[in-house]
């Protein structure tokens, strides 16, 4: 538990001092926050250093494609009702960066830890955690990403027998599959708007049926378990039926439910869900996620979209018509190589809207509005895009290098 553990050997605070002088050089050089390179050099130093600084937090992990951060953020901002947090709220989530921001906490309580959905089981072998929150399982970054039902296959294997309380989506078949493996699982009610990766049945292959909201699989039996926590409009539904409201500044339905799924972790440690939820409310903007910034003399409302379910609820917040919507879509390493999911994209959904399309791969884009049949302008960079649209706000849709690109250009 908190506050019992043996200082770090020497050798693990070498590795420390060591990473978070790496990371201070990074950062005085003007190469971002440091936190990976300082942690892959920690732990090149003492490869057991991520399980050592878990050993005296309650560690609470977040995995999932899309809602990671967001969802990260809300749990940390709960917790701290109970005590300090430490987190690694600026995403850097592989083993590096999770053993960065755990280096960073010496006096948490907590440690709330968004992890990427191809490390989990491993990060969940280190860091032996109290609660893993499962949120969602979609298509991304096809050029790399084992395909979602292998990558369900991992989280299942891992999970197995697992001692944490496993906080998982009721509503996505793949991480019920997922979480099925767990003795100790806590089911909400979240919703899935995307469906398309989870047609065929994860446990036996047959097809799916989904009348109304619910699911189950017509040849194995496989089916939705009844949740024990629910997002219903903008309330969260208790296991006893009490209903919370939801008070975020934080827009659309997504992170509503991912206040649901965070009021569900918050509870495993004693924290209730109004005060939960009331916590939430501090939370803003997520790495720059939601920010409205000016910019030549306009307003840019900045939204992150990296696959075709992050589109999907991107496109369901943004102003109506005729709201001008600027696209930007870049295919660096860090997005994936492979556009070809643009195609699984509603585009129809912007009919109405003024579009400007930029990035690196402004002419793929450009493609798939045209065969979706909608009217839009390929530009050269943000500030054409911004020149040419009509006055008033601008929804700026970007994936992740793209956004980070936009970040910079408007000073943010």
């Amino acid at each position: 538990m908190a506050g019992n553990s043996d200082p770090l050997s020497p050798r693990a605070k070498l590795a420390v001092t060591a990473g978070k002088a790496v990371a201070a050089a990074s950062r005085a050089a003007g190469r971002g926050s440091g936190s990976v390179i300082g942690g892959r050099v920690a732990l090149k130093l003492d490869p057991d250093l991520l399980a050592r600084l878990a050993q005296h937090l309650d560690v609470i992990l977040v995995s999932a494609t899309n809602g990671k951060t967001t969802t990260t953020r809300l749990i940390a901002e709960a917790l701290r009702a109970a005590g300090p947090v430490v987190s690694n709220a600026l995403g850097a989530n592989m083993p590096a960066g999770i053993t960065s921001a755990l280096a960073g906490g010496s006096d948490a309580r907590y440690a709330v830890i968004e992890v990427d959905e191809k490390y989990l089981a491993g990060v969940a072998r280190d860091t032996d955690p109290k609660a893993i929150a499962l949120l969602n399982l979609s298509r991304d970054q096809l050029d790399r990403a084992a395909e979602t039902r292998m990558l369900a296959e991992h989280w299942r294997e891992g999970l197995a027998g697992s001692k944490s309380v496993v906080i998982a989506n009721a509503d996505d078949p793949l991480v019920v599959w997922a979480a099925s493996s767990s003795p100790n699982v806590v089911w909400v009610a979240a919703g899935q708007m995307w469906k398309d990766d989870a047609w065929s049945c994860p446990s036996c292959g047959g097809v799916m049926q989904r009348p109304g909201d619910d699911w189950y699989c017509g040849e194995c039996g496989f089916r939705r378990p009844t949740p024990s926590w629910a997002l219903s409009g903008d309330h969260v539904l208790d296991p006893h039926g009490s209903a919370w409201p939801i008070h975020l500044q934080l827009p659309g339905r997504a992170n509503k439910a991912n206040a649901a799924s965070s009021a569900a972790v918050a509870a495993v440690f004693g924290v209730p869900p109004q005060v939960a939820l009331e916590r939430m409310y501090q939370v803003q903007a997520v790495a720059g996620r939601y920010d409205v910034v000016q910019f030549m003399q306009r307003d840019l409302r900045l939204l992150l979209a990296k696959n075709p379910a992050g589109w999907l609820e991107t496109f369901s917040l943004i102003d109506p018509p005729p709201t001008p919507v600027i696209l930007s879509v870049n295919a660096r390493g860090a997005d994936g190589t492979d556009t070809s999911w643009l195609w699984d994209v509603d585009y129809t959904r912007l009919t109405g809207h003024p579009i400007s399309v930029i990035g690196d791969r402004k002419l793929d884009l450009a493609v798939r509005l045209e065969v979706a049949n909608q009217t839009f302008q390929v530009c050269e960079n943000l500030d054409q895009a911004v020149q040419i649209a009509p006055p008033g706000r601008i929804e700026v849709i970007a994936n992740y290098t793209a956004f980070q690109d936009l970040r910079r250009r408007v000073g943010n």
